[in-house]
């Protein structure tokens, strides 16, 4: 059992890491501390399959001198989603960071119990 954490230890890094994620997503009520959560479980997803796409003894796809077989390459398909993934997160973040400021010039907090309260009066 120990013998497969330490040789799959990305992948149980990047599962604890999601967990710390969704557990901050869920027992806050903090909306920054919710974007900073979600941002843990976006990192958490990206650096498990990334650390799928990687193949110890392979290479990347750069063809410098000459094309060599393809099975020494990797593929470069889920490090380019992942690229992708990175750039709507961040996106994703920044849009949820501008509702955020909006919400704290409406309501004067950024906890959503408190904007609740606000908002039932």
């Amino acid at each position: 059992m120990m013998d497969r954490l330490m040789t799959n230890y990305v992948e149980v890094a990047s599962i604890i890491l999601f967990g710390i994620g969704f557990m901050t997503l869920l027992l806050h009520s903090n909306m920054i501390k919710k974007i900073i959560g979600m941002n843990i479980m976006d990192t958490a997803i990206f650096l498990f399959f990334i650390s799928k796409g990687y193949i110890r003894g392979k290479e990347a796809p750069i063809i410098i001198d000459k094309l060599k077989d393809s099975s020494n390459y990797i593929n470069p398909i889920p490090t380019s989603l992942m690229l992708t993934g990175i750039v709507v997160a961040v996106s994703t973040t920044a849009f949820a960071l501008c509702l955020t400021i909006l919400l704290y010039k409406k309501y004067k907090t950024v906890e959503i119990d408190e904007i609740m309260n606000i908002m039932e009066v």
